[in-house]
């Protein structure tokens, strides 16, 4: 696998504008960027499903490892130039078991708004 992908919500404002964001800072495409909102025919290939996508943020590595959640960040940001040193920073003072917490909180709550708006089939 030569780039990572990244599958994502795209139907979500806030994940819509945080992915916008990378995709700028990503000039020379090393993410592949599928939204799940409006094609979810690229999950299967790796086990996914529509709505446990939408639930946890996933990545493809370029190893072709899925990982979810904070690591899932972590490793977009390995990805971007100008975010390097903060995915270095993370895994030197190990500090993806507290991301993951907080991220865990906060998917939990997305994904129930996002079921709220009808979202989840």
């Amino acid at each position: 696998m030569n780039t990572t992908t990244v599958f994502y919500d795209g139907g979500c404002p806030l994940c819509s504008r945080e992915i916008a964001h990378y995709r700028r800072m990503d000039r020379e495409h090393r993410i592949r960027w599928l939204d799940v909102t409006r094609d979810g025919t690229g999950l299967s290939a790796y086990g996914i499903d529509q709505v446990e996508a939408l639930a946890v943020f996933h990545v493809i590595d370029r190893g072709g490892r899925l990982v979810k959640g904070a690591e899932g960040f972590v490793t977009v940001w390995e990805e971007l130039p100008h975010y390097r040193w903060l995915a270095r920073l993370c895994r030197f003072f190990y500090l993806l078991p507290l991301m993951e917490w907080g991220y865990a909180r906060f998917a939990r709550w997305h994904f129930r708004r996002r079921c709220r708006e009808g979202v989840c089939g």
